[in-house]
Parts: C-alpha cells; structure tokens; sequence
C-alpha cells in the first residue's frame, strides 16, 4: 500500500487516503503520523469506507486544548488553549486543500483523535456544525471544565453518533485531575446518550499508552458503521 497523499500546510504534515467515491472522510489529528497502519487495519476490520486525512506535526498542546491549563508536573509543558484557531485552519484551509484530492463531495466529515485530540474532536461540535460525529480515544476529558462546559453550551447540531473510549488503568493516579478521566468520561457519554445522540463508551484493558493504534482503529470502526449514512466497503482504497 501507499504511504497516502503527502504535504505540508503551515508546517503541519498532512496525508490524504482517498476512499470510494462519496464515502465519509475522517479528519484524524495525530502526535505522531500513524496513518499508513491506520489504514490497514481499518482494512482488516473491515469497516465501512472512508477518506482518512490526518494531521500531525501539530504544536500538541496548544492546537488541542479549548482554553489554557498549567502543566501537569514540573517537567510537563502548559496548554494554552488555541483549539479555536487550530479549529478555524482546518475549516478554512485544511478542508478545501483535502477535498482536492476526493474524486467526490464526501457523505459526511467525521472527528477523531486519541488523548488532546480526542478532547479536542468532542470540544469542536460545540464550535461548528462541519461535523457529523467523532470519535475520542483515551480523550482528555479530565481537563479542567470541560464537563461543565459541556453541560453549560450545546453542540452546534446533534452528531449521529459519538464514540468515546479509555483505558481501564487511567483513572488510577493520584494527580486529582487525571484521576477524574473515567468518571468525566461517562458521565459526558451518559449525558449525550440522554441528548439523544448514539453513543458508546469502551473501557479497553490497560494504561493511556497501551494499543494506541489499535484502540483509534476500534473508535474509526465504530463510528463508520453507526450513525446515520454508513456505508459497506472497507476503509481507504489504495493512494
């Protein structure tokens, strides 16, 4: 297989493997680039197709995060909260330069992320209506008022469904935020099942850095083969 479609964009590293024609494509923001194995084991699933970008090289812990948060221990870096900028250049310059290489308008775009990024997915429904759904691994949901954020604002229009996942370890530190992830978390996914909206949430074995690969391949699937307008062909033909 191909290593997809490769350029950069106001330093970011951006790779584009087109789908079937007129299948979803799903917007993947990544620390690293793992979109080569993303997309074969999305294969072997066998899940519905898709259009997969995603999108690495990111200033992590600023493009991710809604608002600003001191570091979590002395060596840790803080967040300054420019999700809605980050937001607004996929809107106005991602998107456009994606669609380029789609030999159709797509069904429906879809969010994902692991850890910020899947914190981030969930944060932008509640910033623009671009989205269908989304779907967050291991997401950051522990960050400070997130959840009261969330019950404080609506999302912009209800997604057809949302996936949310964590490892079964998470919760156990004694830092007195990241210990609240899996309570924060269900109660997110518990809130917006009673909006209505389709929603799981997965407790997967282990820590947050376990099966990062395989636990983001189980969200995509997830979210390609529920909701509204799924389709039935396996995930990203070759670039």
């Amino acid at each position: 297989m191909g290593d997809g479609i490769k350029f950069t964009d106001d330093g970011k590293l951006v790779r584009v493997y087109p789908g079937a024609a007129a299948s979803p494509v799903v917007y993947l923001n990544c620390f690293q680039d793992p979109g080569d194995q993303i997309v074969q084991l999305l294969r072997q699933t066998q899940a519905p197709s898709c259009s997969l970008v995603t999108i690495s090289n990111l200033s992590w812990d600023d493009d991710m995060t809604p608002w600003d948060c001191p570091p979590l221990s002395a060596d840790d870096n803080p967040c300054h909260g420019k999700a809605d900028e980050y937001l607004e250049w996929m809107l106005s310059e991602l998107v456009p330069a994606t669609d380029r290489y789609l030999s159709e308008k797509p069904s429906y775009r879809a969010l994902a992320g692991y850890s910020l990024a899947g914190l981030f997915s969930v944060y932008a429904l509640y910033r623009t209506g671009a989205f269908d759904r989304a779907a967050s691994m291991s997401g950051s949901l522990w960050y400070p008022d997130f959840l009261e954020y969330t019950r404080a604002h609506k999302m912009v229009r209800q997604p057809s469904c949302l996936y949310f996942s964590l490892g079964d370890r998470e919760c156990r530190t004694s830092h007195p935020l990241l210990k609240t992830v899996q309570e924060r978390t269900e109660a997110l996914a518990r809130d917006c099942a009673a909006a209505g909206i389709e929603t799981v949430f997965e407790l997967n074995p282990g820590n947050h850095f376990q099966k990062a690969t395989r636990r983001t391949v189980n969200g995509l699937a997830w979210m390609l083969s529920h909701g509204k307008g799924t389709g039935s062909q396996a995930c990203a033909e070759e670039a």
